[in-house]
């Protein structure tokens, strides 16, 4: 399985990108191509086209939570697919694999809005949808988790703003819909992240649950550690280091005291946009 980053914090040193606070991953596998997450804004797109990248052939668009960051380039994708159409170009919608939650109205007093600008109903017009809150297997080796069961005490966080029940009370949000991916590669399992809201421990102990396989080879994406609090910080080391992955790729949204701390007991590796890893 090859793995691209189109979006992510950082670009890489000397390669010429995009980058904004978002996440976006092109997975290819045995023929099976995965969008996973389209950022903020269009830069998904451009940085692919730069990298002779096409995004017209896709099985899946995998959508880890529905937060800004990672959902409000499906405008641009939408806008992609009708200019293909427009030009007679080849390509095929893909089928959109999410949390059944993951389109609820998020909001911040602050800011208003910070979730998906699209509804099931107009996006269904577009794709098709395939909520699950439960494991779906993509292809043999790529499973999408679900919901992902809360264990650990220390990675229970506040709520990051609300979302409104039909009478339009206030709930506060405790993203319910964050995800994950998991790869199963021969050496242990790959698991990939959108933003780790869930709790990167939490996510890592449900994968081997659900794959079977208690060995991990990498962890990719966002761990949500965020000025985190020392009990969160402690309970993410210890457990990493009992885990003893072969290797971490920590970004997004993980600070940089936090990834310090991982890289005394992780073999943490860099990431940008541009990267290119290769799982067998």
């Amino acid at each position: 399985m090859k793995l691209t980053v189109l979006v992510d914090n950082n670009t890489l040193i000397d390669r010429y990108f995009f980058a904004e606070p978002g996440l976006s991953f092109l997975l290819e596998d045995s023929g099976i191509r995965v969008l996973f997450d389209t950022g903020y804004s269009d830069i998904f797109l451009t940085n692919a086209r730069k990298m002779g990248l096409s995004l017209l052939d896709l099985d899946y668009l995998v959508l880890s939570h529905g937060h800004l960051d990672h959902t409000w380039g499906l405008e641009p994708l939408i806008r992609l697919f009708t200019e293909a159409g427009i030009e007679k170009l080849p390509s095929r919608s893909p089928v959109l694999v999410a949390h059944p939650l993951v389109f609820e109205s998020k909001k911040t007093e602050e800011i208003g809005e910070i979730g998906s600008l699209f509804t099931p109903k107009k996006l269904s017009e577009h794709f098709r949808l395939q909520l699950s809150s439960t494991p779906l297997w993509l292809s043999e080796k790529l499973v999408f988790l679900g919901e992902i069961p809360r264990n650990f005490t220390f990675e229970v966080e506040a709520a990051v703003g609300y979302v409104q029940d039909s009478e339009g009370n206030k709930i506060p949000d405790l993203i319910p819909d964050d995800t994950a991916l998991v790869y199963r590669a021969e050496a242990g399992l790959v698991i990939i992240t959108g933003c780790s809201h869930s709790g990167i421990c939490n996510i890592t102990k449900y994968a081997k649950e659900v794959c079977g396989d208690s060995r991990v080879l990498d962890i990719i994406g966002g761990f949500h550690l965020l000025e985190p609090s020392e009990e969160r910080m402690h309970g993410t080391i210890e457990y990493l280091k009992k885990l003893d992955p072969g290797c971490v790729h920590a970004c997004h949204c993980t600070d940089l005291n936090s990834k310090i701390e991982l890289s005394k007991v992780c073999r943490l590796k860099e990431v940008g946009v541009g990267l290119q890893i290769e799982y067998f």
